[in-house]
């Protein structure tokens, strides 16, 4: 009885220690997470933030932020949404200038510029290349673009620009000088021939009293 009872106590803590380890190391089910319960297996988003995706292991709750896609570049209107994790793109088109278009649309951001805007969410504009004015005193009305000559064509007389001579005229500017503007029809040649060709009297004082 003595040999008995000494091999079955050593076996009485075994078995003891054997169920204690067994309590000690077994191995979870299910995950408790946002006030409810996951099973292993089971994915899930976290409810306090909605980036947060877990899965539910026997270790625990194995958790990683989602990655967002990028948006599209033509992208013009971006919502967030509470319950959403990545930004929504509502609206496809161009911003120029802080100024958003639909896609295909023609627009006028000032006189001298013709844009659209293309497919790739990017805005092409042209810019008009005004002729040289013909006159000193060129206008600029509100809506159009090149500047115009409500006076048509002119020249100053000398580089003091104190007179303007209409374009084909000839004026003396004092007693013993006299200037030409020319009436050139071509625009380009008004750039820079702005002064009069001017022809002073040979053997004349301002003195003398010659009539013009």
């Amino acid at each position: 009885m003595s040999a008995q009872a000494g091999w079955l106590l050593p076996l009485s803590l075994l078995l003891s220690v054997l169920v204690r380890g067994t309590l000690a190391f077994s191995v979870p089910t299910m995950c408790e997470t946002n006030g409810s319960v996951y099973y292993v297996g089971e994915w899930y988003y976290l409810d306090t933030d909605h980036c947060t995706q877990c899965e539910c292991t026997a270790g625990g709750p194995v958790c990683g932020r989602t990655d967002c896609p990028a948006l599209p570049p033509p992208c013009v209107h971006v919502s967030y949404y509470p319950t959403d994790c990545c930004p929504r793109c509502e609206k496809i088109g161009c911003e120029h200038r802080g100024q958003v278009y639909e896609l295909g649309q023609q627009f006028q951001p000032s006189e001298c510029e013709q844009c659209t805007c293309d497919m790739d969410g990017r805005a092409s504009c042209l810019v008009a290349d005004c002729a040289p004015p013909l006159c000193v005193n060129p206008i600029y009305t509100k809506g159009k673009c090149c500047p115009e000559c409500k006076d048509g064509p002119n020249c100053y007389s000398d580089f003091t620009q104190s007179q303007v001579i209409p374009g084909g005229s000839t004026m003396w500017v004092d007693k013993c000088t006299y200037c030409h503007c020319h009436d050139g029809q071509d625009a380009g040649y008004w750039e820079g021939n702005l002064i009069a060709k001017c022809v002073k009297v040979h053997h004349c004082t301002l003195n003398d009293d010659r009539s013009h």
